[in-house]
Order: C-alpha cells, then sequence, then structure tokens
C-alpha cells in the first residue's frame, strides 16, 4: 500500500464516522474517490480525509447532508455554508426509502439526530414526510412497495429511539390505538416527544381489542390514557366505552380523527395539532 493512502477502517477511526456512512457518501454523493488495492480493497487519499472532516463540519453547522456534501467536495468552509433546509433533509431520506436504500436512509437519520433536537426532527421532517408519502401513494405516484418498505423502517427506527421510555420516575401515559386502527406512527412520534419531556409510556400500537385495552388500563393505573385513530367513525364506534373509561381515567384522543366535540361527547381531552403540539399540551396538563 502506498504511502498516506487509508483503509476505511483507518478513515473511519480517525474521522468518527462509521464505515457504513462514508460508504453511504461515496456512494450517494461521490464525496470519497478511493483507490482500489489489487485485492479491491477501497484506499483513500489525504483528500478523501480533508472532504470527511468539511462534511462533517457542514453537518455541525446544519447544513442538509447533501448540501454539506457539495460544499466539502469544493473545498469551501464553514462561512460559506448555507442554513439547514429542512425541505432538502426530507428529500434525500425519501430519495433513500423510495429506492429501497435502508442503510442510507439510517444513515441520514444519523446525521439528523446528530444536528437537531427530537422535537425539530418528528415536526421538520419525519411527520411532514410520512404526510406527503401517503398523498403520493393515494395520487399513484409511489408503489405499495415503497410506502411499506418506507413505514417499516421509520416506524423500526422511532421504536428504537422509544427502547426504555417506559423507565423513569415521571408519570405514566398509557397510548394505544382503537380497534381495527393500523396507523400508530403518529402515535409512536407523541410517545417520543412526550418522553422527551420526562414521562413514562407504556405502548400499546395498532388494532388493539377493547377488551384488552380495559385490561390493560387497570393493570397499568397510568396516570393518563392516550387514545389515537385517523378516522372518526373510530371514536363514535367506540364512544360508550371510552365514555366509562372516561369516568374512571383522565382520558385524552387525538390523531386526525380526533375533534373537540367529540372529547366532549366522551369526556376527555382532545389533543390538537402535531404530535410535539399534543405532548406540550399534555405537558401543561400534568403540571
Amino acid at each position: 500500500m502506498e504511502p498516506g493512502l487509508l483503509r476505511i477502517g483507518e478513515l473511519s477511526r480517525r474521522t468518527g464516522v462509521s464505515p457504513e456512512l462514508l460508504r453511504a457518501w461515496e456512494r450517494r454523493y461521490g464525496l470519497l474517490q478511493p483507490d482500489r488495492s489489487a485485492g479491491g480493497l477501497r484506499l483513500y487519499k489525504p483528500e478523501d480525509l480533508e472532504r470527511v472532516v468539511r462534511m462533517q463540519q457542514h453537518l455541525s453547522a446544519g447544513i442538509a447532508a447533501a448540501e454539506a456534501a457539495a460544499l466539502a467536495a469544493a473545498g469551501e468552509s464553514d462561512a460559506d455554508a448555507l442554513a439547514f433546509d429542512a425541505g432538502a433533509a426530507r428529500r434525500d431520506l425519501g430519495a433513500a426509502l423510495e429506492a429501497f436504500d435502508e442503510p442510507y436512509a439510517q444513515a441520514v437519520l444519523d446525521s439528523l439526530l446528530s444536528l437537531t433536537t427530537l422535537d425539530s426532527l418528528l415536526v421538520e421532517v419525519l411527520l411532514p414526510y410520512l404526510h406527503e408519502l401517503g398523498e403520493r401513494w393515494q395520487r399513484g405516484e409511489i408503489s405499495v412497495a415503497q410506502e411499506h418498505f418506507a413505514s417499516a423502517v421509520l416506524r423500526g427506527r422511532m421504536l428504537g429511539l422509544a427502547r426504555g421510555w417506559g423507565r423513569g420516575f415521571g408519570p405514566r401515559v398509557l397510548l394505544t390505538c382503537l380497534p381495527n386502527e393500523q396507523h400508530d406512527l403518529g402515535l409512536i412520534a407523541f410517545g417520543l416527544a412526550l418522553h422527551d419531556r420526562g414521562f413514562r409510556i407504556a405502548y400499546l400500537g395498532g388494532e388493539m381489542p377493547i377488551e384488552s385495552l380495559v385490561s390493560a388500563v387497570d393493570a397499568v393505573d397510568p396516570a393518563w390514557v392516550v387514545v389515537s385513530a385517523v378516522d372518526a367513525i373510530r371514536f363514535r364506534a367506540f364512544r360508550s366505552m371510552l365514555r366509562r373509561l372516561a369516568r374512571q381515567h383522565r382520558v385524552c384522543i387525538g390523531g386526525p380523527g380526533a375533534t373537540e366535540a367529540e372529547a366532549k361527547a366522551i369526556g376527555a381531552t382532545h389533543l390538537a395539532g402535531s404530535a410535539v403540539d399534543g405532548a406540550e399540551q399534555l405537558a401543561r396538563l400534568a403540571a
């Protein structure tokens, strides 16, 4: 090996960037231009190391990955960097997911998590992207497979962030979807935002049978029960049960199907707005 050339493991060690993310930057943006050994191993030059360092600087300054790579490749400094563009971040994430490129999608999420708060990631990137994804699927612009793949990757990542969200000393909140309700990504995002505010989470997920929900509430005895649905008809179908539940526990309803009128009919609190808005509202109520 020529003097000054680095294998990917050494480049990773010097920069603190994982080999997977280095390969993703190379493949997606052409940021790195390695030589190849006789055995096919990537061999990186000092210029590659410098570009990785500049890429990290731009990312730390809040630049979206695609723009950061372009600036790093051009050798521009932080003074020339542009402000963070949430739209560019969504497009970058969407391009990876819709190309079934799970490793790169995870790399994009890794970069975003290192740059911004959880609230910003949810409100400015993940939730708007999921909304756009659903609309594009309805218009036939993406396939069922692409929609399922993207949803599965993001659900897995959010549940990974949720690991341990039942620990702590704050009030315990039980989160559940109503029977036949499969859309739970907004509820997971709400749980993440709520845990970030000190709450403990007990998560039942989607399509919860009503008898099991009642049993779980009795067993957990949470400070709050939050019920989600995307269709108002689900709340109307189970209004009498929810009303009985609300007589014994503090109940909130949320999701696109929830309304202030339905909350009054149940005797519950309506959590309006985004997942983060709802978490902030419940935190104020708990205080």
